[in-house]
């Protein structure tokens, strides 16, 4: 089991985890990102996810095997 959540400290809101995993990933009103509570757990990694953490520049986003 894996767990993903954004490290909302780190997050500057540019989008690219939307771009790569927008099943996964949602914005506040504000425009930063997150993972809502009934997506943050799952059996395994998708690609999708693994390309958001690949390319966010502020290295926001963290994954961690349960």
């Amino acid at each position: 089991m894996i767990r993903v959540w954004v490290d909302p400290s780190r997050c500057q809101g540019h989008a690219r985890c939307l771009a790569f995993a927008p099943e996964t990933f949602e914005f506040d009103d504000e425009g930063y990102a997150f993972v809502p509570e009934e997506k943050r757990t799952s059996e395994r990694i998708t690609e999708e996810i693994r390309l958001a953490v690949a390319n966010c520049p502020e290295r926001a986003i963290r994954v961690k095997d349960e």
